[in-house]
Protein backbone atom coordinates (compact mmCIF):
# COMPACT_ATOMS: atom_id res chain seq x y z
CA UNK A 1 0.00 0.00 0.00
CA UNK A 2 1.50 3.27 -1.11
CA UNK A 3 1.85 5.96 1.30
CA UNK A 4 0.13 9.84 0.97
CA UNK A 5 2.55 12.54 1.02
CA UNK A 6 1.50 13.14 4.67
CA UNK A 7 1.90 9.67 5.99
CA UNK A 8 5.38 9.67 4.25
CA UNK A 9 6.55 12.73 6.08
CA UNK A 10 5.26 11.35 9.43
CA UNK A 11 7.25 8.08 8.27
CA UNK A 12 10.48 9.91 8.02
CA UNK A 13 10.09 11.39 11.37
CA UNK A 14 9.78 8.50 12.81
CA UNK A 15 12.33 7.03 11.12
CA UNK A 16 14.58 9.34 12.83
CA UNK A 17 13.42 8.70 15.83
CA UNK A 18 13.95 5.21 15.71
CA UNK A 19 17.73 6.00 15.35
CA UNK A 20 18.38 7.19 18.66
CA UNK A 21 16.85 3.76 20.28
CA UNK A 22 19.31 1.60 21.78
CA UNK A 23 19.52 -1.90 22.82
CA UNK A 24 18.11 -1.97 26.74
CA UNK A 25 15.96 0.99 26.69
CA UNK A 26 13.15 1.54 28.31
CA UNK A 27 10.63 3.64 25.64
CA UNK A 28 7.27 5.21 25.93
CA UNK A 29 5.08 4.33 23.34
CA UNK A 30 3.06 7.45 21.88
CA UNK A 31 -0.01 7.75 20.74
CA UNK A 32 -1.58 8.82 17.05
CA UNK A 33 -0.96 8.85 13.60
CA UNK A 34 2.65 9.72 13.32
CA UNK A 35 3.33 7.67 16.90
CA UNK A 36 2.03 4.49 14.92
CA UNK A 37 4.69 4.52 12.33
CA UNK A 38 7.50 4.68 15.10
CA UNK A 39 6.23 1.57 16.39
CA UNK A 40 6.11 0.03 13.34
CA UNK A 41 9.55 0.96 12.61
CA UNK A 42 10.35 -0.10 15.66
CA UNK A 43 8.48 -3.60 15.80
CA UNK A 44 10.64 -4.11 12.67
CA UNK A 45 14.32 -3.80 14.90
CA UNK A 46 12.62 -5.85 17.56
CA UNK A 47 12.19 -8.94 14.83
CA UNK A 48 15.88 -8.00 14.10
CA UNK A 49 16.62 -9.02 17.52
CA UNK A 50 16.79 -5.49 19.66
CA UNK A 51 16.24 -5.92 23.20
CA UNK A 52 13.54 -3.09 24.12
CA UNK A 53 10.63 -2.50 26.26
CA UNK A 54 7.87 -0.78 25.74
CA UNK A 55 5.08 1.38 28.00
CA UNK A 56 2.45 2.44 25.74
CA UNK A 57 0.42 5.24 26.18
CA UNK A 58 -3.14 4.43 24.89
CA UNK A 59 -5.06 0.88 24.82
CA UNK A 60 -4.78 1.96 20.63
CA UNK A 61 -0.95 1.27 21.10
CA UNK A 62 -1.30 -1.50 23.17
CA UNK A 63 -3.46 -3.50 20.70
CA UNK A 64 -0.89 -2.45 18.05
CA UNK A 65 2.19 -3.05 19.28
CA UNK A 66 1.36 -6.36 21.11
CA UNK A 67 0.09 -7.08 17.69
CA UNK A 68 3.75 -6.15 16.30
CA UNK A 69 5.25 -8.24 18.93
CA UNK A 70 7.09 -5.31 20.71
CA UNK A 71 7.90 -6.63 24.55
CA UNK A 72 5.38 -4.40 26.84
CA UNK A 73 5.51 -3.58 30.14
CA UNK A 74 4.31 -1.00 32.40
CA UNK A 75 4.78 2.22 34.57
CA UNK A 76 3.94 0.01 37.81
CA UNK A 77 6.74 -2.46 36.72
CA UNK A 78 9.00 -0.02 34.97
CA UNK A 79 8.33 3.19 36.49
CA UNK A 80 11.48 4.98 35.04
CA UNK A 81 11.75 4.66 31.44
CA UNK A 82 14.72 5.99 29.13
CA UNK A 83 12.77 7.03 26.51
CA UNK A 84 9.59 8.68 24.98
CA UNK A 85 9.03 8.85 21.46
CA UNK A 86 5.47 10.61 20.46
CA UNK A 87 3.79 13.03 18.06
CA UNK A 88 2.21 16.42 18.97
CA UNK A 89 -1.14 18.63 17.52
CA UNK A 90 1.39 21.61 17.45
CA UNK A 91 5.06 22.24 18.41
CA UNK A 92 6.12 25.95 19.29
CA UNK A 93 10.35 27.00 18.70
CA UNK A 94 10.66 26.18 22.38
CA UNK A 95 9.41 22.60 22.26
CA UNK A 96 6.44 23.29 23.91
CA UNK A 97 3.38 21.25 22.58
CA UNK A 98 -0.35 20.72 22.46
CA UNK A 99 -1.45 16.98 22.54
CA UNK A 100 -4.02 15.15 22.71
CA UNK A 101 -6.16 15.25 19.91
CA UNK A 102 -5.98 11.34 20.00
CA UNK A 103 -7.36 11.60 23.46
CA UNK A 104 -4.87 10.10 25.38
CA UNK A 105 -3.35 12.94 26.67
CA UNK A 106 -3.85 12.15 30.26
CA UNK A 107 -1.51 8.96 29.93
CA UNK A 108 0.69 10.92 27.40
CA UNK A 109 1.71 13.63 29.51
CA UNK A 110 2.42 10.60 32.71
CA UNK A 111 4.66 8.36 30.68
CA UNK A 112 6.69 11.42 29.16
CA UNK A 113 7.25 12.68 32.92
CA UNK A 114 8.91 9.53 33.64
CA UNK A 115 11.04 9.48 31.18
CA UNK A 116 14.29 10.40 31.04
CA UNK A 117 13.92 12.53 27.15
CA UNK A 118 11.01 12.90 24.97
CA UNK A 119 11.29 13.02 21.34
CA UNK A 120 8.49 14.32 19.58
CA UNK A 121 7.97 13.22 15.80
CA UNK A 122 5.81 15.57 13.38
CA UNK A 123 5.19 16.52 9.98
CA UNK A 124 6.21 20.39 9.41
CA UNK A 125 2.55 21.46 9.15
CA UNK A 126 2.92 20.88 13.08
CA UNK A 127 5.41 23.18 13.78
CA UNK A 128 4.38 26.94 14.08
CA UNK A 129 5.37 30.42 15.59
CA UNK A 130 2.78 29.83 18.45
CA UNK A 131 0.49 27.26 19.92
CA UNK A 132 -3.32 27.72 19.95
CA UNK A 133 -4.57 27.15 16.38
CA UNK A 134 -5.16 23.50 16.95
CA UNK A 135 -7.91 23.50 19.93
CA UNK A 136 -6.17 22.94 23.38
CA UNK A 137 -7.65 19.41 24.82
CA UNK A 138 -8.16 19.54 28.22
CA UNK A 139 -9.17 16.29 30.25
CA UNK A 140 -12.24 16.35 33.30
CA UNK A 141 -14.27 14.43 35.35
CA UNK A 142 -18.00 13.82 34.61
CA UNK A 143 -18.95 15.13 37.92
CA UNK A 144 -19.88 19.12 37.43
CA UNK A 145 -18.81 18.81 34.17
CA UNK A 146 -20.73 22.24 33.06
CA UNK A 147 -19.11 24.59 35.84
CA UNK A 148 -15.76 23.27 34.89
CA UNK A 149 -16.27 23.95 31.34
CA UNK A 150 -17.23 27.55 33.03
CA UNK A 151 -14.28 27.73 34.76
CA UNK A 152 -11.77 26.65 31.74
CA UNK A 153 -13.43 29.00 29.48
CA UNK A 154 -12.27 31.76 32.25
CA UNK A 155 -9.02 30.56 32.60
CA UNK A 156 -8.42 31.19 29.21
CA UNK A 157 -9.82 34.61 29.34
CA UNK A 158 -7.85 35.69 32.39
CA UNK A 159 -4.72 34.16 30.24
CA UNK A 160 -5.33 36.32 27.51
CA UNK A 161 -6.74 33.80 25.26
CA UNK A 162 -10.67 33.67 25.61
CA UNK A 163 -11.99 31.17 23.29
CA UNK A 164 -15.27 28.45 23.57
CA UNK A 165 -14.75 25.16 25.45
CA UNK A 166 -16.52 22.54 22.86
CA UNK A 167 -17.37 18.81 24.94
CA UNK A 168 -15.60 16.48 22.57
CA UNK A 169 -18.02 14.27 20.91
CA UNK A 170 -17.38 10.95 18.74
CA UNK A 171 -18.00 10.73 14.86
CA UNK A 172 -21.58 9.42 15.96
CA UNK A 173 -22.08 12.22 18.22
CA UNK A 174 -21.96 10.57 21.54
CA UNK A 175 -19.51 11.46 24.94
CA UNK A 176 -16.21 10.86 23.86
CA UNK A 177 -14.85 9.30 27.23
CA UNK A 178 -10.85 8.76 27.12
CA UNK A 179 -9.41 5.18 28.10
CA UNK A 180 -9.31 6.58 32.21
CA UNK A 181 -13.12 7.28 31.49
CA UNK A 182 -12.89 11.04 31.40
CA UNK A 183 -14.52 13.52 29.22
CA UNK A 184 -12.66 16.05 27.09
CA UNK A 185 -13.10 19.62 26.37
CA UNK A 186 -11.39 21.28 22.87
CA UNK A 187 -10.78 24.69 24.15
CA UNK A 188 -10.07 26.99 21.01
CA UNK A 189 -8.34 29.61 22.22
CA UNK A 190 -6.72 30.49 19.01
CA UNK A 191 -3.72 31.83 19.90
CA UNK A 192 -1.70 31.09 23.34
CA UNK A 193 0.69 33.81 24.24
CA UNK A 194 1.59 32.53 27.63
CA UNK A 195 1.35 28.80 27.75
CA UNK A 196 2.77 28.85 31.13
CA UNK A 197 0.20 30.56 32.57
CA UNK A 198 -2.46 29.29 30.91
CA UNK A 199 -1.12 25.78 32.21
CA UNK A 200 -1.32 27.01 36.05
CA UNK A 201 -4.62 28.37 35.96
CA UNK A 202 -6.19 25.30 34.45
CA UNK A 203 -3.91 23.08 36.66
CA UNK A 204 -6.10 25.16 39.45
CA UNK A 205 -9.38 24.23 38.34
CA UNK A 206 -11.37 21.45 40.50
CA UNK A 207 -12.38 18.64 37.96
CA UNK A 208 -9.93 19.76 35.51
CA UNK A 209 -7.67 16.37 35.18
CA UNK A 210 -4.90 17.44 33.04
CA UNK A 211 -4.38 19.45 29.81
CA UNK A 212 -3.04 19.12 26.42
CA UNK A 213 -0.25 21.81 26.94
CA UNK A 214 2.95 19.93 27.68
CA UNK A 215 5.70 22.51 28.54
CA UNK A 216 9.47 21.35 29.31
CA UNK A 217 8.91 17.91 28.69
CA UNK A 218 10.00 17.27 24.82
CA UNK A 219 13.65 17.52 24.30
CA UNK A 220 14.02 17.04 20.69
CA UNK A 221 11.74 17.70 17.87
CA UNK A 222 12.22 15.60 14.53
CA UNK A 223 10.15 17.63 12.05
CA UNK A 224 9.75 16.09 8.71
CA UNK A 225 9.04 18.28 5.62
CA UNK A 226 9.29 18.70 1.60
CA UNK A 227 13.14 19.81 2.20
CA UNK A 228 13.67 16.62 4.29
CA UNK A 229 14.08 16.17 8.16
CA UNK A 230 15.01 19.07 10.80
CA UNK A 231 15.91 17.99 14.14
CA UNK A 232 15.31 21.21 16.64
CA UNK A 233 17.03 20.69 20.14
CA UNK A 234 14.79 22.72 22.77
CA UNK A 235 17.67 25.29 24.61
CA UNK A 236 18.81 23.83 28.04
CA UNK A 237 18.12 20.52 27.64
Amino acid sequence: MSLTDAEKLKHAAAAGAVAFVRPGMRLGLGTGSTAKHFVALLAERVRQGLDVVGVPTSEATRLDAERQGIPLTTLDETPALDLTVDGADEIAPDLSLIKGGGGALLREKIVAAASAQMIVIADASKYVPALGRFPLPIEIVRFGAAATRRAVEAAGEAAGCAGPAAPRRTREGHAFVTDEGHLLLDAAFAHIAEPGSLARRLAAIPGVVEHGLFIGLAHIAIIAGPDGVQIVERSGA
